[in-house]
């Protein structure tokens, strides 16, 4: 008999809990029904404002604190009006939260499992157009973009998310004949709290339910300007089944959410994605708050790239041509992965050039909502507007920077920036090294002979190491960039653009200070959220406390 099989249980170890694909993607071809479906929503949300208070208890609770978030592509149309949360309000949903923890905890991890799994066939079918019209509308998005993020990725976090705890709790120590040894997967002692960014809905939903699948309460700060993707996300959690009090939906101005959860003592986790800055702010806050703390609080951040896409001599043009224009301008170049530095070869660089600003020049910028030929949108807000002008104002005036294409801005109706092509003569010109987090790609031309400095230059230029691609065809040159940039990037790709992430297929992140590097869409993801607890129990007395030497 097969070692392996000698046992029901060990058997079952061997056994996926349940099989789950990535959901496939629509195409919204005209004539389609989910192009019809889509189209019926967006009319609907035309000039809509929905009202999204904070949710606290199972209770809706307005403050007198009001805010609007506007569609980027049309800033008078406000999508929602909302309401932050002050000290007072967080610190009543994190009594709300811990008041919840023991019950959700205990409670079978194939029923917790359930909920997302229902959560994401909602997602999937009736609830998709909703999601993708909010994404669309609030958030800036084309069609294809809304796609990929509010409907597959978030509905492939729910869905693999469940597997994968389902395989963990599957997942046993060895056993003995005297003994048996189980481990119990338990959620934090604590609550959660989850930062979300308005550039993914997916990340939103994920960086809530993880934590929640795993047994944690968590209080969830959605971003101000995706707020109408986030409430409809956390609704259809309710409506499948999520319990209340497990996730609090708790908008609030940034610092006083960071202060009042870091300063409580039940604080045991920080699920973010967003900023450097404020990612350090938070970690700060927690280290001189760790006297106070009953746990040592877990943190897990996802802080954005500067991005490369390195060309060899070598390299399929077309390739290096379409993979760039789609890494660095699809939603206007503000995802973490955007590819904003370019390096390519003297030998290539005459048809790169020409192929690039002659495919730039069809590049269609508009209103998503209205037309689906538009490529991406607006910017997200006033606030970004004025950071990525001010970087294209640096490249028109520095002598080292020539704008090759675009740039040309304009918020009158929404925050309109044409993408932008800059060739740097200075490779460590802050335009190659900060990340810009808008449709501003810089390229950098190198002597196809010094390819090897070029890795170093890469390496060395930024204090990131998000995502980066090599596009070459020789082995031994791929190969080599493989070695050299092992710790450039988190996620790195060979003849393909730096973007596009597919959860169970690249799971995603990167360290130095783009993050914690916890691989979101990974099978080991859930340990981050999980305090496993080992038993042993033996089934034979005990006769003697002395041993066999001492006789």
């Amino acid at each position: 008999q097969h070692p392996f099989c000698s046992s029901p249980r060990r058997r079952w170890q061997h056994r996926s809990a349940i099989e789950v694909t990535n959901e496939p993607i629509l195409e919204f071809k005209p004539g389609s029904p989910e192009r019809a479906a889509l189209q019926k929503v967006l009319a609907d949300l035309k000039g809509k404002t929905e009202a999204i208070p904070c949710v606290i208890g199972g209770e809706e609770v307005w403050t007198p604190t009001v805010r609007y978030q506007l569609s980027p592509f049309n800033h008078a149309h406000k999508v929602a009006k909302y309401c932050y949360a002050d000290k007072e309000l967080i610190n009543k949903a994190i009594n709300a939260a811990l008041a919840a923890r023991k019950e959700w905890d205990l409670k079978p991890v194939q029923d917790r499992a359930q909920i997302f799994l229902k959560a994401a066939d909602m997602l999937s079918g009736p609830r998709r157009a909703e999601v993708l019209a909010k994404t669309m509308i609030g958030q800036g998005k084309t069609v294809i973009q809304a796609e990929i993020d509010a409907a597959a990725e978030l509905i492939d976090f729910f869905r693999f998310n469940a597997k994968y705890a389902l395989e963990l709790e599957n997942s046993q120590p060895i056993s003995v004949d005297v003994s048996t040894n189980s481990m119990v997967y338990r959620g934090l002692e604590g609550f959660v709290a989850a930062v979300s960014p308005f550039n993914f809905t997916a990340i939103g939903g994920n960086l809530a339910g993880a934590p929640a699948l795993m047994g944690n309460v968590v209080l969830w700060k959605p971003s101000d300007t995706a707020l109408l993707s986030s409430y409809a996300v956390y609704k259809i959690l309710l409506e499948a089944g999520l319990p209340p009090n497990v996730v609090q939906f708790v908008p609030a101005d940034g610092p006083v959410f960071g202060d009042t959860v870091t300063s409580s003592e039940h604080f045991c986790g920080l699920n973010f994605t967003g900023s450097v800055p404020t990612f350090k702010r938070l970690w700060k806050q927690v280290s001189e708050n760790l006297d106070r703390y009953r746990n040592f609080p877990r943190l897990a951040g996802e802080c954005g790239g500067k991005n490369f896409h390195l060309v060899h001599s070598s390299a399929d043009v077309a390739s290096v041509v379409n993979g760039t224009l789609r890494s660095a301008f699809e939603y206007g170049g503000q995802k973490c992965s955007a590819c904003s530095r370019l390096y390519a070869p003297d030998s290539l660089w005459p048809q790169i050039k020409e192929k690039l600003l002659e495919e730039h020049g069809k590049i269609k910028v508009g209103d998503p909502a209205q037309d689906f030929g538009t490529f991406f949108s607006a910017v997200i807000d006033d606030k970004s507007f004025a950071r990525i002008k001010k970087w294209i104002e640096h490249a028109k005036k520095s002598s080292n920077l020539t704008i090759l294409a675009g740039g040309s801005c304009d918020d009158s109706v929404g925050y309109f920036i044409e993408p932008c092509i800059v060739e740097s003569k200075d490779p460590q010109d802050p335009i190659m090294k900060e990340e810009i987090f808008g449709p501003v790609l810089t390229v950098y031309v190198y002597p196809e002979k010094r390819y090897k400095e070029v890795l170093e230059l890469i390496d060395t230029t930024t204090p990131y190491g998000l995502t980066g691609a090599v596009f070459a065809q020789e082995k031994r040159i791929i190969d080599e960039a493989r070695n050299l940039l092992r710790n450039a990037a988190g996620n790195f790709y060979i003849n393909d653009k730096s973007t596009g992430a597919v959860v169970a297929q690249q799971p995603f992140g990167g360290s130095r200070i783009s993050g914690t590097n916890d691989k979101p869409g990974g099978p080991h993801y859930i340990l981050r959220w999980t305090s496993p607890q080992a038993v042993k129990e033996t089934h034979v007395p005990l006769t003697d406390w002395r041993y066999a030497y001492m006789q």
